[in-house]
């Protein structure tokens, strides 16, 4: 029987935030098709939980980041390009987080703890890892797609389609509406130098973040017709079906793009009971 390359066959990629949730669903899909993977965690917990899952998978290399030290988030990239043998083909910058418990909620009320928290671990933590990844794609040989390498960046619909009533975190907003600038202005810049940029933008997805979300009963009430496609939350394989996509080589046309992945959250009403 004729081998059958994988759709990320050889490729270098580097996940950061592919410990959990939509990362690693997106790591144990790469790896299936065939990309030498580095991940980034939060802890050395996190990422021996990683491992574990992804076992069957063959290896995974990891570090270890926490989003709230801008050093250890800009070190990551050269880390693992020297781990990856000196060429980074994919960078897929998953990791983000929440922070209600920081202070973030409505504008009235969003202290600045909540703001700057939220945002230097959202926001800043994409520009710095991008960054990192766009100077190294530079320097690189364009590869048989014709391309010197791909960044993905995720990004969330409440950026620009909000829902006030259950989901109302003013910074939250704020650093994925500013994930999406960064990202498209990205394309811009580097399409000539054969860098692609990419968004990804979930809705409500079933992972450890959203653990509140996803068991508060008024909220599942609600996506019944606000993500009518599956009337409740979307998986984490969902996201990573969608990320293989824009990573592989077969998407090597496309660049600037956001790809909501969504339910159809943003063109659905929804029904408050």
């Amino acid at each position: 029987m004729t081998h059958r390359p994988g759709r990320l066959e050889g490729l270098t990629c580097l996940i950061v935030g592919g410990t959990g949730g939509i990362g690693l669903a997106s790591a144990r899909r790469f790896v299936e098709e065939g990309a030498r993977l580095v991940i980034s965690g939060r802890c050395d917990e996190s990422a021996r939980f990683a491992v574990e899952q992804l076992d069957l998978t063959g290896g995974v290399e990891t570090l270890v980041a926490d989003l709230a030290q801008p050093d250890a988030i800009a070190d990551l990239v050269p880390k693992a390009v020297a781990i990856l043998g000196g060429r980074l083909d994919i960078l897929f910058h998953v990791a983000g987080m929440s922070g209600r418990r920081f202070g973030d909620g409505p504008l009235d009320s969003c202290t600045d703890d909540g703001w700057d928290t939220v945002l230097n671990a959202n926001a800043r933590a994409v520009f710095l890892t991008n960054r990192a990844a766009v100077r190294q794609m530079k320097g690189q040989a364009i590869d048989p797609a014709g391309l010197r390498g791909t960044v993905l960046n995720v990004g969330s619909v409440l950026g620009w389609s909000p829902s006030p009533v259950l989901f109302n975190t003013f910074a939250y907003a704020a650093s994925k509406a500013a994930i999406r600038g960064m990202t498209i202005n990205a394309a811009a810049t580097y399409a000539p130098d054969r860098i692609r940029f990419n968004l990804l933008a979930p809705a409500l997805i079933d992972t450890p973040m959203a653990a509140r979300a996803v068991s508060d009963p008024t909220i599942l009430a609600y996506l019944r017709t606000k993500q009518p496609m599956t009337g409740g939350p979307g998986l984490p394989i969902d996201c990573a079906e969608a990320a293989l996509y824009l990573c592989e080589p077969a998407s090597r046309f496309i660049t600037g793009t956001v790809l909501d992945v969504d339910g159809g959250w943003c063109v659905s009403e929804g029904q408050h009971s």
